[in-house]
């Protein structure tokens, strides 16, 4: 079976390859496989990128998982994507982000976390589509879409609405849309340009700009996200 996630790192710069040979959907031991290519990353590297497969960035959370009705195994998933979100949005390093796809939730939630995210262009949609498919938006993804999302598109994930490229960018999902042919070059200049910054003037800076919305991400995780209120739910 192929292994969903790969990490390389080469030049100061860690690539985190999502790619399941499907759709990238991102179950508990995906996210598993992510967050800890993450911690690799932010103790060898200067700058990280993470990429899709061709054709696809993510189709979000797992929905089998969703599909098997186990408020144990949703609550890990869940969670897990939710701290995954919050280590990207805080992270000490650079995160460039290339869009190779669909990015649907979880995917966008790792765009809207990102430092920079330059996209392919082509026929696929981003966006936060919960309440298109009857989930609710979790607490800690309004927050992450509130920092990150122009005020018009952040009102219209109320009805999940799903996005080409061009119009992604506008939101604020991705800041570049470039030829497909040009996207790892672009990428790769990206990060290399990035980790060369000034380390801690990154970090503080980062700070600022991001402490208050980290604070309320990590208080809607804290709040939300319990195994308890997972259980009762699924006894309703």
């Amino acid at each position: 079976m192929q292994q969903a996630v790969q990490y390389e790192l080469g030049d100061s710069i860690a690539v985190i390859t999502l790619d399941d040979g499907t759709r990238n959907a991102m179950g508990p031991a995906v996210l598993r496989s992510l967050a800890a290519a993450v911690a690799l990353a932010e103790a060898d590297a200067a700058a990280m990128i993470i990429r899709g497969r061709d054709g696809i960035f993510s189709a979000g959370f797992d929905l089998q998982v969703f599909a098997r009705s186990d408020p144990d195994e949703i609550h890990e998933m869940v969670h897990l994507g939710a701290e995954l979100a919050l280590s990207l949005f805080t992270s000490p390093i650079p995160l460039v982000t290339a869009c190779t796809g669909h990015a649907y939730p979880m995917g966008a939630f790792l765009l809207l976390a990102s430092d920079l995210v330059v996209a392919a262009d082509g026929p696929y949609q981003i966006g936060l589509n919960e309440v298109a498919i009857g989930l609710t938006l979790p607490g800690f993804a309004v927050e992450l879409a509130r920092a990150t999302l122009s005020p018009p598109y952040f009102q219209r994930v109320i009805t999940g609405e799903m996005l080409a490229p061009s119009e992604a960018s506008r939101a604020g999902y991705i800041d570049h849309v470039v030829a497909a042919g040009e996207l790892e070059g672009a990428v790769r200049a990206a990060a290399d340009a990035l980790s060369r910054v000034d380390v801690a003037a990154y970090r503080a800076t980062k700070t600022k700009v991001r402490g208050e919305a980290a604070a309320r991400i990590r208080a809607a995780i804290d709040e939300e996200i319990t195994v308890e209120k997972y259980r009762m739910r699924a006894r309703r």
